[in-house]
């Protein structure tokens, strides 16, 4: 069989993703959502005036913060006082007003560090005069990392390697996370008070749960120490984490450590959160797009999660489907999902998530004529690689035994990376300065008699 349908229908879904990225530009959600005119600030349904404010500070991170921030600059102009965003390396650019850091993501760094006690200085200073705008995004859990006391930053580091790799959801990644930060969970607003405090906020959670998304540093916490051991139990990783992180985290599931500020506290009074964008505002202009190419599209869900490897199972047995019976909608046919599955780590390959779907689709969609699969991440990063994702249709795996390329042993290993690399079918985007989870597409022009 001939790779007759690969190179349309990979252009047909590179053009599918990049509508949806473009529906998620952070500065263009930033201006949709905030604007001023004279002396008022709207963001929002709500309106400052800003001769009420001394002061205008910006704070702020995630893998979007850079363009939240210029377009904030770009509103407000000289009228921001002082500013601090710290962001993934490479995810920069210079501002006049608001200071730009880089520091390291998934796995935090002493630049990290230094620029969230900068955010936190600043933050002290604020007074009932000011009016603080904070910028958030994905990412921003490993960006403003600023651990208590008597946890030190190896150890954090070995915490969030041990969380990424048993396979735990973000909720349950930053419920620990929380209780570790003297910024997280809430802790953000505190610092703030008794200054107002209005987030931004890109989702890059499912179900866009403030809680959630970067840990919520300007939200309250219902999570507790006693929902850290449950997940510590939960994935039986004990043994595995730092001997003062476990018995920091004993001290306060017995009530000896301070917990997270829950809801009710006064300082919550004066903050505003307002989601900006979503995945599901870039799934629905994905469809829009696929639609405007002539496809019979469908939206599965923005909140799908999992195993990696059997959410791939659900996707390419949908595929099957509709190359077989023309079901739920019939060929040339464009199938959206997005959310963030997880994928549990026991080989010692290179890859991420998003590529790992598609090596696990592959096998769904072996054989089929004129059906691809394209799975990556609206961030363009899948896991510690320089791919957002990667391209799978019903050739892969020949083509894989054509060039002696096992895919099972690659997929056994998590080396989903190497194994599209040697194909040339790895999706690079480079950094796209915005994060909304993940977009999965599949496209099925054909159908199996």
């Amino acid at each position: 069989m001939k790779h007759v349908f690969n190179g349309r229908l990979r252009e047909d879904a590179a053009r599918i993703f990049y509508a949806g990225l473009k529906a998620v530009d952070p500065a263009l959600v930033v201006k949709k959502y905030a604007e001023k005119e004279d002396d008022r600030l709207r963001i929002g349904d709500t309106v400052y005036s800003l001769s009420k404010f001394k002061r205008i500070l910006v704070v702020g991170a995630g893998k979007a913060a850079f363009p939240m921030a210029k377009a904030l600059e770009d509103i407000l102009g000289e009228r921001i006082s002082d500013g601090v965003v710290v962001v993934k390396y490479g995810y920069t650019g210079s501002l006049a007003r608001i200071k730009i850091r880089e520091a390291s993501h998934p796995i935090p760094d002493k630049a990290g560090i230094k620029a969230t006690f900068e955010i936190m200085h600043l933050l002290q200073s604020a007074t009932q005069e000011d009016l603080v705008i904070c910028l958030i995004s994905g990412g921003g859990s490993s960006l403003l990392v600023a651990p208590v006391e008597e946890i030190s930053l190896e150890e954090k580091k070995e915490v969030t390697r041990v969380l990424l790799e048993c396979g735990a959801s973000i909720e349950e990644i930053n419920t620990i996370r929380k209780h570790l930060s003297l910024i997280k969970g809430g802790r953000m607003a505190k610092l703030a008070y008794p200054a107002h405090l209005h987030s931004l906020v890109l989702s890059d959670v499912i179900g866009d749960r403030l809680d959630t998304i970067a840990s919520g540093p300007t939200v309250p916490d219902e999570t507790t120490f006693k929902d850290c051991w449950k997940v510590i139990e939960k994935y039986r990783i004990e043994d595995r984490l730092p001997e003062k992180v476990l018995t920091y985290l004993k001290r306060g599931a017995k009530g000896d450590v301070e917990e997270t500020p829950k809801p009710g506290r006064e300082f919550f009074k004066k903050v505003k959160n307002l989601i900006v964008g979503s995945n599901i505002l870039a799934l629905t202009t994905a469809q829009k797009e696929a639609q405007r190419l002539g496809y019979n599209s469908l939206i599965l869900s923005s909140s799908i999660q999992g195993e990696t490897r059997e959410v791939a199972k659900v996707h390419s047995a949908i595929c099957q489907e509709i190359s077989f019976s023309g079901n739920p909608v019939p060929p040339p046919a464009c199938i959206l999902s997005g959310g963030e599955t997880t994928v549990t780590i026991k080989g010692k390959g290179k890859g991420g998530r998003n590529q790992e779907f598609a090596l696990a689709a592959s096998f769904g969609i072996k054989g089929l004529r004129g059906v691809l699969v394209l799975s990556a991440g609206t961030d363009g990063t899948d896991g510690p690689t320089d791919a957002a994702g990667a391209f799978a249709d019903g050739s892969t795996l020949r083509r894989a035994k054509e060039k002696g390329i096992n895919a099972e042993e690659h997929l056994k290993n998590n080396d989903s990376y190497h194994f599209f690399e040697k194909l040339g079918d790895l999706f690079i985007t480079g950094p796209t300065n915005t994060n909304v989870m993940d977009i999965r597409i599949m496209l099925v022009v054909t159908k199996e008699r």
